[in-house]
């Protein structure tokens, strides 16, 4: 019940940070997605189910206040926390290559997507240029703040696993 409520707090806290923060230092418009870094995070960190769980409580929120097509960004985020969870067995919280690792072909794959979804149903083909201008860059920016975000992620779900563990002991 604790990671539920967590994982809740940290899934609100970083959608607010994604709207509003870094709306006001986005770099052309592009603004780092803070719910991938997250998705991708509790995917490899605890398993698929937790992925997929976390994927569909970050895309359903972002579809309710930001979607075009509700379900869409849900879907996208649990097919990504899902796939980061099959990860699970090669994860190490010393290496910080496999998640930032992760998180770019995360981001890339949510980007692509999302293209496709939504603008290449609708034979718009400018693939080069929404690459370009919006999928390269969003990567970039969520991959710097990945840097920052991910330590701080890591530690929450260290001290939610300690404090299981502890738990655990008490009924043995």
């Amino acid at each position: 019940m604790k990671r539920l409520i967590v994982t809740v707090l940290l899934i609100i806290i970083c959608f607010l940070f994604q709207t509003t923060i870094f709306h006001g230092i986005d770099f052309g418009g592009i603004v780092p997605n803070l719910m991938i870094v997250l998705t991708a995070s509790f995917g490899f960190m605890r398993g698929e189910k937790t992925g997929l769980m976390t994927g569909f409580l970050c895309g359903f929120i972002s579809d309710i206040f930001f979607g075009n097509v509700l379900g869409l960004n849900a879907m996208i985020y649990m097919y990504i926390g899902y796939a980061n969870g099959k990860f699970n067995r090669l994860f190490y919280p010393e290496d910080i290559k496999l998640p930032i690792g992760l998180i770019f072909v995360s981001d890339l794959a949510y980007g692509f997507l999302y293209y496709i979804t939504l603008f290449l149903m609708r034979k718009r083909f400018h693939i080069s240029y929404y690459f370009v201008n919006i999928i390269f860059p969003e990567i970039v920016y969520t991959i710097l703040i990945t840097l920052f975000l991910y330590p701080l992620v890591l530690r929450i779900n260290k001290a939610l696993e300690e404090s299981e563990k502890r738990s655990a002991r008490k009924f043995v």
